[in-house]
């Protein structure tokens, strides 16, 4: 997306019958993308002020995956001048940080992750920690916040076990 990217180091999972999801509910206009084939981009305001935006994925329809947070390695100085000056590890550390570094908004909902602008590429895996989402207030405690453990790029620390 314009040059600017990086690798994905936390991640959030949503299941359709998961309270928490934007699917639970069944389909609406605001999550019919979730409903569709996988591999699409579904994106949304969070708290009417962030974009926000999940992949996604699964078996059966209305599962996607929120990405919370990169470790930016391509056009920093970009999402720089998209964020306000801000150290790396800070540019893209939480969905609504990460959304405006990349561009992301309405305009890519329902696009494919397949294709242009989007460049999906499998990388290096460090170990994953798994720990209970964020900001939710329904089904927070299910443990399907993922992460790159020890990762600086994270949007926070997963508790310590």
């Amino acid at each position: 997306m314009d040059g600017v990217g990086g690798r994905i180091v936390e991640t959030e999972a949503y299941h359709p019958e998961d309270p928490a999801s934007h699917t639970f509910p069944g389909p609406t206009p605001r999550n019919a993308v979730m409903f569709g084939p996988p591999a699409h981009l579904y994106v949304y305001r969070s708290y009417g002020l962030h974009w926000c935006m999940n992949f996604v994925c699964g078996a059966e329809p209305g599962g996607a995956v929120l990405i919370r947070a990169l470790e930016p390695t391509a056009g920093l100085e970009i999402m720089r001048a998209r964020r306000g000056f801000e150290p790396a590890r800070a540019l893209c550390s939480g969905p609504g940080k990460l959304c405006q570094a990349l561009a992301v908004t309405q305009a890519q909902n329902g696009l494919s992750l397949e294709a242009p602008p989007f460049a999906l590429r499998e990388g290096r895996a460090g170990a994953v920690v798994a720990g209970p989402r964020i900001g939710l207030t329904k089904a927070a405690e299910v443990p399907w916040r993922f992460g790159e453990a020890g990762s600086k790029f994270l949007s926070r620390p997963f508790p310590k076990v």
